[in-house]
């Protein structure tokens, strides 16, 4: 099946193609392109307590010492009230999407305004843990608690991608390896490709680590 796949006909579509394409249409191309993308809920409050939840599918590893994790936010034309949050107080979650709440997770990318909070409107539980300011899932498996780090300006397309650190994490304790790798397939974690398509994992297998006098083995 997978030589079969490699070998169909091909289309081709160039830079000026994209370009003249609707717009809509556009945007669902572009982010197919990317291949399977982590998402999660950014929970965050301000500081007179008003609460906001949002979906995002742009989380990506920057380093592991110290632990740390971007987001990609898109160029503002309306208010941006995660954003907002994060620069305003230094503190947000990050919630892993399941399949019991991938619906109602979809639901909070709506354009609510600031006194509406996304928890209210999908009934997703606000959970705050250990005195941490902003509030995680209850609904979620692995929650990251994350402080504000750095804010990097993409001019090229006015994006602004957001840098933060991992202060606690949350994850169900069956999943944790003994060489400390987090199985999130076992903790139910989804994955997306586009903007609105919503996948589950399947693992193949885990490899060794890659040297060039060494054999590539599976890791049990």
């Amino acid at each position: 099946m997978g030589e079969t796949a490699l070998k169909s006909k091909q289309k081709q579509i160039t830079y000026e193609q994209i370009m003249n394409l609707e717009k809509q249409e556009r945007v669902h191309f572009v982010n197919s392109l990317g291949g399977f993308k982590s998402i999660g809920l950014i929970g965050t409050q301000n500081k007179i307590g008003q609460t906001n939840l949002a979906i995002v599918d742009s989380i990506v590893h920057i380093g592991s010492n110290p632990p740390l994790f971007g987001i990609i936010f898109r160029p503002a034309a309306y208010e941006r009230h995660t954003l907002e949050n994060i620069l305003e107080t230094s503190f947000y979650t990050i919630n892993h999407i399941n399949e019991n709440i991938f619906k109602q997770a979809h639901h909070t990318s709506a354009r609510y305004v600031r006194e509406i909070s996304e928890f209210d409107v999908t009934d997703l539980n606000k959970e705050y843990k250990n005195a941490f300011f902003a509030p995680f899932v209850g609904e979620s498996q692995v929650q990251l608690a994350m402080e504000f780090k750095e804010k990097i300006e993409l001019t090229i397309n006015n994006t602004v991608l957001v840098i933060g650190e991992i202060k606690a994490v949350y994850f169900p304790e069956d999943c944790l390896q003994k060489d400390g790798f987090l199985d999130i397939e076992k903790a139910a974690s989804l994955t997306c490709s586009g903007l609105d398509s919503y996948h589950k994992t399947t693992k193949i297998d885990r490899l060794s680590y890659a040297k060039p006098d060494k054999k590539i083995t599976s890791i049990l």
